[in-house]
């Protein structure tokens, strides 16, 4: 078994750790493959100056590249930005959720109860999701994939650690958006049953109220072949996204003073759709110049 799924129960680390498999040391030394530097966590909120609030990027070759975390509420949009930003350096985009939702449609023995666990809104086992997260570095790693960025994963203390333990995590990107909007998002949420594309029906318009700026999100439509097979996950119902919420602020903010505590989090509140939220994330990332940056943003 991979690295991961080993340094899951801490009874067979210490043992583990004397002696590692050439199979795990290879993994291992494919995703200990590049860095970024940050010297404190970076509120985009109140922006001083591009030096004091831009991370900066430190590539030492062609073969090192970023190892991400994407973290933030369900429905935030770690996977539209996260698949960018992937696309843009050229790295996977290893999304938790969608190796979930891939091994329910195997219809293998263990999909009934994960079907179970993910209609009522419940996070899915630790060591479920590490042994798929473990099967998919394998993957990456014998297709000669380097670097990666993380959706959906770490989401508690536990998971932080143990990928701590595997692994160099360079930056942790947390997206925050107010609840009514991650509401909203979550709701308009649909898939194409055909090619698998994500796209988003609500179109969200909140008015400045109480000091609070206004925010317009339009939606993310999609083409008129998938207009007629949209589907809505089974997940997406208001009782059960507000209880993912809840879930979240339980569990997962801890991850946030984790990674803060090692001055890797970068905080980037979500001024609004695409259009307005992906050049300041550029620029935070300090990637604004990237050649390609206009391609990817189209």
């Amino acid at each position: 078994m991979a690295v991961l799924s080993r340094l899951l129960f801490p009874a067979r680390a210490t043992a583990a750790a004397a002696s590692i498999s050439p199979s795990s040391t290879s993994i291992l030394n494919s995703i200990r493959t590049a860095f970024f530097s940050s010297s404190s966590t970076t509120n985009l909120q109140s922006p001083s100056s591009p030096e004091e609030n831009s991370l900066h990027l430190r590539r030492t070759g062609a073969e090192r590249n970023v190892q991400w975390v994407f973290l933030g509420c369900p429905g935030v949009g770690k996977g539209t930005y996260a698949a960018r930003l992937s696309k843009l350096l050229g790295v996977p985009h290893i999304a938790t959720g969608d190796l979930v939702r891939h091994e329910l449609a195997s219809r293998g023995p263990l999909s009934e109860k994960l079907s179970e666990i993910v209609n009522k809104g419940k996070l899915v086992s630790d060591e479920f999701i590490i042994k798929l997260l473990s099967k998919r570095l394998e993957a990456g790693e014998a297709k000669g994939e380097s670097g990666f960025i993380l959706d959906g994963f770490p989401r508690t203390i536990k998971q932080a650690e143990i990928l701590e333990g595997v692994t160099d995590i360079d930056l942790v990107i947390n997206l925050k958006l107010r609840e009514e909007a991650l509401i909203a998002k979550c709701l308009g949420r649909r898939i194409c049953s055909q090619c698998g594309g994500n796209y988003n029906i609500a179109c969200i318009d909140i008015k400045s109220e109480n000091g609070l700026p206004g925010m317009y999100m339009a939606p993310l439509l999609p083409p008129s072949s998938c207009e007629s097979k949209l589907t809505t996950r089974p997940d997406d119902t208001e009782e059960v996204v507000k209880h993912r919420l809840h879930v979240y602020n339980e569990m997962s903010r801890p991850v946030e003073i984790f990674y803060q505590n090692r001055g890797k989090l970068l905080e980037f509140d979500l001024p609004g759709g695409i259009p307005e939220s992906w050049p300041k994330l550029l620029r935070a990332l300090h990637l604004d110049d990237h050649e390609d940056k206009k391609t990817v943003a189209a």
